[in-house]
């Protein structure tokens, strides 16, 4: 479920489903594919809207489990089976990452299957990759995996036009330059996540993306940023609620 937006081929259902998913409605984005979930693509696709719908607010895990059985019970291919198991990989790693409970072996495992079952050249396998970037990066403190992981999906999600994919990618890139103080390959990477999310209109996303680039900026611009990410997160009822404290100001230092 890395998405590519919404373009002038989608279909009407799509396209509906991408402007509630872009603003943070993913329950109701799934609703709209429930009257076809017997059959594995729609199937697949609500379960990542509700899985994404965990990872963003910390709710909603029961529904998540349900539609992602339903979608491993409508899988007849391994395309199929190897796309349920990224999901449920990646439903384990929000678990685990959102200190929910710990499924990091689940995680894993999952994501492991599912790169046995997608063939190397699938479009799938650059959503697989970046989730296998998370779980080294987060789960495992592996950076250098994460790194190579993130350039591998980087690098297929650009073969096959998976632009929103592609805004994670550079900000988990991004991020790892930061880590190493390279501040001129953060700014740009962070950068261009942002761009991807607003010309996209990827709302819901687009807050993380101003957060993220202001801690790579000096002031007044990181204060700039800042700002205006905390006016999405409000507008959005709080959501990504992990942002909640990346975006509050640090308390003064005492004066002696």
């Amino acid at each position: 479920m890395s998405g590519s937006g919404t373009t002038a081929g989608d279909d009407p259902l799509q396209t509906a489903v991408w402007r509630l998913r872009s603003r943070g409605c993913w329950t109701d984005a799934a609703a709209l594919l429930a009257p076809h979930a017997n059959s594995p693509d729609p199937a697949l696709q609500r379960a990542s809207l509700l899985v994404e719908r965990c990872l963003f607010t910390g709710d909603g895990w029961p529904e998540a489990e349900d539609a992602l059985r339903s979608a491993e019970a409508a899988a007849r291919e391994d395309r199929e089976r190897g796309a349920a198991a990224c999901e449920r990989g990646h439903l384990a790693y929000a678990s685990t990452v959102l200190g929910v409970r710990d499924r990091a072996d689940e995680a894993r495992s999952a994501l492991g299957r599912a790169a046995a079952l997608l063939d190397p050249t699938a479009p799938g396998r650059a959503l697989l990759d970046f989730r296998r970037g998370l779980v080294a990066e987060h789960l495992s403190d592996s950076p250098q995996s994460a790194r190579a992981a993130y350039r591998r999906a980087h690098a297929a999600a650009t073969a096959h036009g998976h632009t929103l994919l592609l805004s994670f990618t550079w900000r988990h890139l991004a991020g790892l330059a930061l880590r190493e103080g390279e501040l001129a390959e953060a700014r740009h990477g962070f950068g261009e996540s942002l761009r991807i999310r607003e010309e996209l209109g990827y709302l819901v996303g687009t807050a993380p993306a101003l957060a993220a680039l202001a801690d790579a900026e000096p002031e007044p611009e990181a204060s700039r940023l800042r700002a205006e990410a905390a006016r999405l997160f409000r507008l959005l009822g709080g959501v990504p609620t992990w942002l909640a404290e990346q975006l509050t100001p640090s308390p003064p230092a005492p004066v002696a």
